[in-house]
């Protein structure tokens, strides 16, 4: 038996979905529902959702999305998100999947003028779906993730390999650092509060979504996954990093730093002794340094990843017509 269903609250999702979605039976992070509800929470909370269930033989495929405007559906992701896909349920196999992904893209043809999906890593079975549904669908790469496949290693011998300048830099600065370094599996208010005094430091506006990094922390850290690290100068932290170790992958979600302190390299050494503890202490095999191009990331990631965003129109609607042109001439030129 085949058939589409469209949840517009989270609360029946999670009914629906009765923890088939929870940390118990999904090892990634962005494919579970607690992810999907912090998101919406406290980052789009004004933004309507539209999350859409295909099924086939009791195989199940899930999309996660907001409609930002009446007839347009965007995936629920933003700059916090290494990725966004469709999550599946009863390991359907590639041909299923497709079906699944195809029966929604149909679905949605029939009310929504415009979809836009990032960040997509494998985006081939979104595209070939959203085609054969009949819509107008343009890939686009936009940015990468940094990876680093431990390949197990230890941290000597990764460190080894690293470029030169940053051994040198973390060996000079190291030598007669000021900085207290310690990193937390469990968070405590007192934590917290280090971590946004340093926060307040670090950036010129304040950011959005720091409700939202407190839940996480606060989840992660009674899943036991929290690595919270710290560098201090007279018992006040300097620079801080947010980290999370899960089935054998650390994924890297907030650095942040005050700027006055720069010469002194507080955040370097800190990544140093986080990237030591990951790979000696956690013994993971990945850390993912998330998205965006960032310079800084190459020295100590060994491994980039396209990510790609896709825009896709529906020929039914005039008013999409015009968007389309406009996102295929801007693909083709770059």
């Amino acid at each position: 038996m085949r058939g589409v269903r469209e949840y517009h609250s989270l609360d029946e999702v999670q009914r629906r979905l009765a923890g088939r979605l929870d940390r118990a039976h999904m090892t990634g992070l962005f494919d579970r529902l607690d992810w999907y509800a912090a998101l919406h929470a406290h980052c789009m909370a004004d933004t309507p959702l539209r999350i859409l269930k295909a099924t086939e033989d009791g195989r199940e495929a899930w999309l996660f999305l907001t409609a930002p405007s009446p007839r347009q559906v965007s995936a629920l992701a933003n700059w916090y998100s290494f990725a966004w896909a469709p999550v599946f349920i009863g390991d359907p196999d590639p041909a299923m999947q497709q079906r699944l992904l195809e029966s929604i893209a149909r679905h949605l043809l029939a009310t929504s003028a415009q979809i836009d999906l990032y960040p997509l890593e494998d985006s081939a079975p979104m595209m070939q779906a959203l085609r054969r549904a009949g819509w107008f669908a343009v890939r686009r790469a936009m940015g990468g993730r940094h990876l680093l496949p431990v390949a197990g290693r230890s941290f000597a011998d990764y460190w080894a390999s690293r470029p030169g300048k940053l051994r040198s830099l973390v060996k000079r600065k190291g030598r007669s650092s000021p900085f207290t370094l310690s990193i937390a599996r469990r968070l405590t208010d007192d934590l917290w509060r280090d971590y946004v005094d340093v926060h307040d430091r670090s950036w010129k506006e304040a950011e959005p979504g720091l409700d939202f990094l407190h839940d996480l922390a606060e989840r992660e850290s009674a899943a036991g996954t929290l690595r919270l690290g710290f560098a201090q100068l007279d018992g006040r932290a300097v620079a801080t990093q947010l980290w999370t170790v899960d089935h054998g992958v650390a994924l890297i979600h907030k650095l942040s730093h005050d700027a006055a302190h720069d010469r002194a390299s507080p955040g370097t050494l800190l990544s140093h002794a986080m990237f030591e503890r990951a790979i000696d202490g956690d013994h993971v095999r990945l850390i993912d340094y998330g998205t965006g191009d960032n310079g800084y990331k190459t020295d100590w990631m060994e491994q980039r990843i396209p990510l790609y965003r896709i825009d896709a129109f529906n020929p039914r609607f005039a008013s999409a017509w015009l968007p389309a042109a406009r996102t295929a001439i801007s693909a083709l030129v770059g």
